[in-house]
């Protein structure tokens, strides 16, 4: 047999590369750090919204090259959870519903007398969320579905990946100045569900995106809701809030609150069910005769 046709043989290093386990901690460190960096600049530019805008789009370019180079250098393919046809759809998909969301829940405290409009401040108010909002869409995105979620379901399937990716998106809010345990099981189960069936129906990021930003904007540059157990500046709406804490989500905000974990997990659930029916669930590579473990 001609030596041409044999396929090359990968170098030993790229091998132990590839392995999930070593991929997932070489991505993970490195994007956490991004991930950490951007949170430390924007608490750096505290009060200059201009200079905070600014350094999350550049950031966030950074962010995306440095994502995208290691995925060329390790994995060895093209970068398609980034493909921008289609990403204006995907990404305006996901604001309109991370936004319907969080204010069908406002609606229904509404409703029921929970949340009480008093006053507004200047529409000025709404520029500040936007830096926060863009930079938890953009790397906690690409940390938690580019990385977790993806390369999981690459070696043990969509179900676990869906499920530890949840668990630790989660467990990472607890470390908000506000947390409680009770806010953290709610986004694990609502938001993990949401955000990785997302990924699961599109097979890109830019619907988690869109969800996420949307949903950490309209709450605290609108109605000036606490995001995450987080400190947030007053929004649009002055709002008083007088409710039971199952409804409302007390100190952590409305994402600890039954009435967004039922929105949430409920077009989550939608979610997961068109990306099974599109046949996008990915079986653990024990199931997948014919598959490198790396996919």
């Amino acid at each position: 047999m001609d030596d041409l046709t044999l396929p090359k043989a990968q170098p030993i290093w790229l091998r132990i590369v590839q392995y999930p386990p070593v991929r997932l901690g070489i991505f993970g460190v490195i994007m956490f750090y991004m991930l950490g960096f951007s949170n430390n600049f924007m608490g750096q530019a505290a009060g200059q919204i201009w200079v905070q805008i600014a350094i999350v789009i550049g950031w966030s370019a950074a962010g995306f090259a440095v994502y995208s180079w290691l995925v060329r250098l390790i994995e060895r393919r093209p970068v398609t959870e980034l493909a921008l046809p289609g990403m204006g759809r995907e990404l305006g998909i996901g604001l309109v519903i991370g936004f319907g969301l969080y204010a069908a829940s406002i609606l229904v405290l509404m409703i029921m007398g929970i949340y009480r409009i008093v006053g507004t401040n200047p529409v000025s108010f709404m520029l500040t969320a936007i830096p926060m909002a863009v930079s938890a869409a953009v790397f906690e995105e690409l940390l938690f579905r580019g990385v977790l979620f993806r390369i999981v379901e690459e070696w043990l399937g969509s179900w676990v990946a869906l499920v530890v990716s949840s668990i630790v998106f989660g467990g990472v809010h607890l470390m908000n100045p506000e947390a409680t345990m009770t806010g953290a099981i709610f986004i694990a189960i609502e938001a993990g569900i949401l955000l990785g069936a997302a990924y699961m129906l599109t097979r890109r990021l830019w619907m988690s995106m869109g969800f996420h930003a949307a949903w950490n904007w309209t709450q605290s540059a609108v109605f000036s809701g606490v995001v995450s157990g987080s400190d947030s500046d007053p929004g649009l709406i002055k709002p008083v809030i007088d409710g039971p804490v199952l409804l409302t989500g007390g100190q952590f905000g409305l994402e600890a609150s039954i009435i967004a974990a039922l929105f949430c997990t409920t077009t989550g659930v939608i979610l997961t069910i068109m990306a099974v029916r599109r046949g996008h669930l990915i079986q653990p590579f024990w199931k997948r005769s014919g598959q490198p473990v790396g996919g």
